[in-house]
């Protein structure tokens, strides 16, 4: 899911180099809130309350922006371009810079706990302050195990993230726009140089990623340098050809045209190729020395990591892997009771995984692969979404005011793609939002999962979310960019739920199909603790999901081999989802007749993406409040 990646950069703003050297401790956590000493009771006015909020969302507009003047990427991602010298630059990856945001993380700590009055705050400060003492805090709780983590993989790595920065967000409007383009190739290859250092160390201790990734990882790298002007294969490389197009794009003297590709190109041979070469080198290197082991128990401290992992992407502190991959184990034999029901419905005569088959291999299930057959996708995707927003008033007492369209992925990126994703618009609303649908390849794109694309991708799943959390007035702007996985998706699959008790679904095939995703995020719990707790291999992952899903085995080693090199985050979508289920029905339980889903879901909503710990709370505090009231 691609929903907030521009704001998951933004978010690490907040703490640039927000992790912990190896041998620092990871700070206890205590998500309650601060207490003062037992004493007589205070009376706060009002105006006491606004005066130490203001104090507070001043100290957080100071963090914000003292971490964004120290991450260019960062503000390249927020569309931040008129600062043309830091537009020219990479992120500091030093060690010293990695230091030095953990002393600035502990110091942002350290003065909110001795600056501020948590009792002397409004509750929404309240709110503000425990959601971003719990994102320094998790910070160091992550960074402490910088040592265990994989660089460069086939998922991610910055051989590839810095390439589609300047590709993807850099853009060129102007000759000196251009020109920071430049600057970045040549900071490019001395980046990537010092990075290429660091899994070389990690290897020597026995930190690598599994052999899979190597020849994907070296593969990206040499497609990033094949093609002019790196060879003579008649072909421009990726990053050649986006500068000759945008720079020949720009209303300027064809001199200075020719100035800015001359640099271009010298710091595509200079730097960037170099750098490849020996990452390349060094990848083919490892490759040879990597073990047979996938999950992260063999590391040195893969144990404690994998506990961080889970803390990290399920926000929560209370669930240990025994209990994650119980919980997945409980859940797949549900769904597959829920599934069998509907095979009855339809009348199909056969085990659940003939039906499985029969779903992956009809045609009936698939829309011609030409441009009728995808314009009818895209018409009938756009109808689903805009039925879906007829309906929303009466669930949803909040609602966004950003636009969403349902678009095809465009062309320059079709081919590598996910099926289906979400982009968020930008902060002030001058452009929509977009759910992307990829209509490369018809054949994979099975109709019975259209509505529950549909209300996860757009709405109320991911644009109800993130438009919301970007249109908050009265929280700080950490809030309203920072994203959790386990709340951001979670809500997501919820969403795909709760079409479901609005009276969506109606056709047996598209409720299979949100059974089909659900059992997916299902088994994803079984198998990330199963490769990364119970030792499990490869294969054994990947048997496990063809018995568990109706996915392919294709699309399944891909998404095995992702979780081998993500532990945890595949743990968040299910997680976050009963989580809030369970939320839910706590509130209708205490409530009674007195349960509305608008005022529910504007506590889920109006914080942003808040720990499910935080959430937690605040859904007690407003039943509370009711009750009470």
């Amino acid at each position: 899911m691609r929903t907030f990646l521009i704001s998951v950069s933004a978010a690490a703003l907040l703490a640039a180099c927000g992790q912990s050297d190896p041998g620092d401790s990871a700070p206890a956590r205590d998500n309650a809130a601060p207490t003062q000493e037992t004493q007589a009771p205070e009376t706060i006015t009002d105006e006491a309350r606004a005066e130490e909020t203001a104090r507070l969302n001043a100290f957080f507009e100071e963090v914000f922006q003292r971490e964004l003047a120290l991450s260019p990427q960062g503000q390249t991602y927020l569309g931040m371009v008129d600062d043309n010298e830091a537009y020219g630059r990479w992120d500091d990856v030093s060690d010293a810079a990695f230091d030095d945001g953990q002393a600035r993380t502990r110091e942002y700590l350290d003065r909110l706990h001795s600056e501020f009055d948590f009792d002397r705050l409004t509750d929404e400060a309240q709110v503000s302050y425990r959601f971003f003492e719990f994102v320094q805090e998790n910070n160091l709780d992550q960074g402490a195990f910088r040592d265990q983590t994989y660089i460069f993989t086939q998922f991610f790595g910055p051989h590839s993230d810095m390439p589609s920065l300047l590709i993807g967000y850099h853009r060129v409007n102007s000759a000196d726009q251009a020109g920071a383009y430049v600057n970045r190739l040549e900071a490019l290859g001395p980046t990537i140089e010092t990075l290429t250092q660091r899994p070389a160390a990690r290897a020597d201790a026995g930190v690598q990623p599994p052999a899979f990734a190597y020849p994907v990882v070296i593969n990206t790298a040499r497609g990033i340098i094949t093609g002019a002007p790196f060879d003579e294969s008649g072909t421009d490389s990726p990053l050649w050809a986006d500068l000759q197009e945008k720079t020949n794009a720009l209303d300027i003297p064809q001199e200075d045209k020719d100035d800015i590709l001359d640099r271009g190109r010298t710091a595509l041979i200079e730097s960037v190729g170099p750098a490849y070469e020996a990452l390349i080198a060094e990848m083919e290197r490892q490759a040879e020395t990597v073990g047979e082991d996938d999950g992260v128990w063999h590391l040195p401290r893969g144990e404690a990591y994998y506990e961080a992992q889970l803390r990290n992407y399920t926000t929560r502190d209370d669930l240990s892997a025994e209990d994650v991959h119980q919980l997945g184990l409980s859940e797949v034999d549900r769904i597959h009771e829920e599934m069998r029901a509907i095979m009855q419905t339809v009348g199909f005569e056969g085990t659940l995984q003939e039906f499985f088959a029969h779903l992956r291999e009809s045609p009936e299930f698939y829309y011609e692969n030409t441009d009728e057959g995808r314009q009818r996708y895209l018409d009938e995707a756009t109808a689903m979404v805009d039925t879906m927003r007829e309906e929303l008033p009466a669930y949803f007492g909040r609602l966004p005011q950003a636009e969403m369209e349902v678009r095809a992925v465009e062309a320059y990126r079709i081919e590598t793609a996910t099926g289906a994703f979400y982009e968020p618009g930008p902060l002030d609303r001058s452009a929509p939002a977009a759910y992307y649908v990829n209509l490369a390849h018809m054949d994979e794109l099975p109709v019975y999962q259209m509505e529950t694309l549909a209300y996860h991708e757009g709405l109320p799943g991911h644009h109800l979310q993130s438009a919301i959390a970007q249109e908050l007035d009265n929280v700080p702007m950490f809030q309203r960019i920072t994203w959790y996985s386990a709340y951001g998706e979670g809500w997501a699959l919820y969403s795909e739920r709760l079409g479901k008790d609005m009276g969506m679904f109606t056709d047996p095939y598209q409720d299979f199909g949100r059974l089909s995703y659900e059992v997916f995020r299902a088994a994803r719990l079984v198998v990330d603790t199963g490769i990364h707790f119970h030792q499990w291999s490869e294969e054994q992952a990947i048997d496990y999901m063809l018995e568990a899903t109706p996915m392919t085995r294709g699309d399944i080693t891909n998404e095995v081999r992702r979780y081998i090199v993500w532990p945890g985050q595949a743990v968040s979508y299910k997680v976050g989802m009963l989580t809030i289920l369970d939320l839910r029905e706590r509130a209708m339980t205490a409530l009674g007749d007195d349960f509305d889903y608008r005022e529910f879901h504007d506590v889920v909503l109006g914080n942003g993406s808040v720990p499910l710990t935080l959430l937690s709370d605040l859904v007690d505090e407003y039943i509370a409040d009711h009750q009470n009231g």
